[in-house]
């Protein structure tokens, strides 16, 4: 099968190993995938990954255990727990210590013709979700998961700090509480879905002076975006923290303590809230697609996804 790789650098292979499954596992088969932060930063060596990338995706099942899934049009959450360990029976399964995670953790990803996943992890996608929709459920379940963490109500002051694929998805599902949100980028051209939804943006530099919020997400992508976020939270305020990436950051500790700062970390979310909001037209995704490109231009892809100004690369094998 087709695939791309990640192993000193990206590169396409033409024969790579189909996927076997394994009991209670699902074969599926890549319709749209799309390239995201996370597989930027595996490229610098983030989580130290080697294989084949890429988490976010709408396929087709072609074989299965539960034969009822075969043929259907599934969407998946990407954590593999062990379901055997302390954390997995208290019912943690992300954060099992032994889970393997979808083209990010010791588990080949969806930039393929063919990937696998446990069944218990897939939703099935309803038919009025097209596929250009649907490869967008896991960020936007991300973006979900702030509201899970975090209580934001209508007249809350919310600053979202980064104009980005997963800045955007976030503020348009911050904005469905009526809370008062600004989001601050660097990317005005970014911006239009934003315009449309008539959520409020500006430059960092045009935030009125001495400006702070209740609660402030960082999806900067950024190293020093947490130092950014960090002046712009108020005493007891609560910063949410999305980007990942390889370099480490210091952080003064006594300054969290002195402002009494909530501090939460926040990765995956409901799937299931996801689908049913682009069922319902809520949030727009379909603009956020800068370009497609077939698998076996996959290279090409990356280079462009990491271009300024570019939102959501996706790839169709």
């Amino acid at each position: 099968m087709q695939a791309l790789v990640i192993d000193n650098g990206v590169h396409f292979e033409q024969n790579h190993k189909k996927p076997v499954i394994k009991p209670g596992e699902a074969l599926i088969k890549t319709s749209l995938a799309g390239i995201c932060a996370t597989d930027l930063e595996l490229l610098q060596g983030y989580a130290g990954f080697t294989g084949i990338p890429g988490h976010e995706f709408v396929g087709v099942v072609e074989d299965a255990d539960n034969k009822a899934l075969i043929g259907k049009r599934v969407v998946g959450e990407i954590n593999c727990p062990c379901n055997n360990c302390a954390t997995c029976k208290r019912g943690d399964h992300n954060h099992c210590p032994n889970r393997l995670a979808l083209g990010i953790r010791n588990k080949n990803g969806v930039f393929a013709d063919y990937f696998t996943l446990p069944q218990s992890n897939l939703h099935i996608v309803p038919d009025s979700i097209t596929d250009q929709q649907a490869v967008f459920t896991e960020p936007l379940a991300a973006a979900l998961e702030i509201l899970e963490q975090v209580h934001i109500g209508p007249a809350d002051p919310v600053l979202v700090l980064g104009d980005g694929r997963l800045g955007i998805l976030i503020a348009q599902v911050l904005a469905l509480t009526g809370c008062d949100l600004v989001v601050v980028g660097r990317h005005p051209s970014k911006w239009n879905i934003l315009n449309k939804k008539s959520i409020k943006t500006c430059l960092a530099k045009d935030l009125p002076e001495g400006y702070q919020a209740k609660v402030v997400v960082e999806c900067s992508g950024s190293s020093n975006g947490f130092s950014q976020a960090r002046d712009l939270v108020r005493p007891k305020g609560y910063l949410v923290l999305k980007s990942t990436f390889k370099s480490k950051t210091e952080v003064d500790l006594s300054s969290l303590v002195v402002d009494e700062i909530n501090i939460t970390g926040s990765r995956c979310g409901p799937f299931s809230p996801a689908l049913r909001l682009l069922q319902a037209g809520l949030i727009e995704v379909e603009e956020m697609i800068s370009g497609e490109h077939p698998l076996n231009r996959g290279v090409e892809a990356f280079k462009k996804a990491q271009e300024k100004g570019v939102l959501k690369i996706l790839l169709r094998p």
